[in-house]
């Protein structure tokens, strides 16, 4: 069932540097969706028989339970005072998210039953989260924030790029529902971020989520990849000719880092936000195709 969500356009962030630029008429819907259940399990390489591109989404996937959990804790802490129409959209932002784990918990678990081991992964992400417990909570919504962007720019470029998740079957319309949403409330984290914010100087602002994103990106890459190779080793396929293949696949073709890089450097940018680019015609066109296949 879907819950529409619609933020009460009267209010603005008056304590803001300026205005936030997300669309007024912005709806947050949570679509409580499920996948793969009560059916056959996916192949072992389940997008279209490619093992590069199936483990490289299974390494995400592994790391989004703990990591979602991880956003909307951040995001709860720094939302002390905010206006009406965020607290709202942080609301909305919460269900979406917990739904996205849950279905990530299920995808993973068809993944270790095709024999894949996911722990390793599992068990950094939980070191790391303890490592950066104490951390102030305006960082830990900095490195949210910074998540989110690329979280963001991946979905985008999965929606606008039917390619990557060609031959995916079922498999490939949960990413599609996942990315859908996260294009929906990736100004979220960020919002509450200029809220949370709010005294800081303009250039405290900028330095500390660009130094945020440089170290984001770091890890993100350098961790996402080295997943891939492991899992990939997982079913014999090691050596240097496995993690060329897997850098031309991120870099070369598809290339799915290489196409979302201005919109990464956007980020560093000092007006940027991410409603700057507006780009929920890909979620009304996921919203078409995927009724037109309920109703088929």
């Amino acid at each position: 069932m879907n819950a529409p969500f619609k933020p009460d356009t009267a209010l603005e962030f008056a304590t803001l540097a300026r205005k936030a630029p997300t669309p007024a008429d912005l709806t947050l819907t949570v679509r409580d969706r499920r996948f793969g259940r009560d059916k056959a399990p996916p192949a072992r390489w389940w997008l279209n028989g490619d093992p590069i591109g199936s483990a490289w989404h299974n390494a995400l996937s592994a790391t989004f339970p703990r990591g979602e959990a991880y956003f909307i804790e951040s995001v709860k802490a720094n939302r002390a005072g905010a206006p009406p129409k965020l607290e709202a959209e942080i609301r909305a932002f919460v269900k979406q998210e917990i739904n996205h784990t849950r279905e990530h918990i299920a995808f993973n678990r068809t993944a270790k039953d095709a024999g894949y081991d996911l722990d390793k992964i599992d068990r950094r992400v939980a070191e790391r989260l303890d490592m950066i417990k104490g951390r102030a909570p305006e960082l830990n919504l900095a490195a949210t924030m910074a998540l989110e962007h690329f979280t963001a720019m991946l979905a985008h470029e999965l929606l606008s790029n039917p390619r990557h998740l060609a031959g995916g079957g079922e498999t490939a319309e949960l990413w599609r529902w996942h990315s859908a949403e996260e294009i929906e409330h990736k100004g979220v984290a960020y919002d509450t971020w200029l809220h949370a914010t709010r005294d800081w100087s303009r250039w405290k602002l900028w330095k500390v989520k660009s130094l945020m994103m440089l170290v984001v990106t770091q890890t993100f890459v350098t961790h996402r990849f080295g997943d891939t190779v492991a899992l990939l080793a997982q079913d014999g396929l090691t050596g240097a000719k496995w993690k060329a293949k897997v850098l031309w696949y991120l870099v070369g073709n598809p290339g799915l880092l290489r196409r979302i890089f201005p919109a990464w450097a956007a980020f560093f940018l000092p007006g940027f936000h991410p409603w700057n680019h507006d780009d929920r015609a890909l979620i009304g066109k996921y919203e078409s195709e995927f009724e037109a296949a309920v109703m088929g």
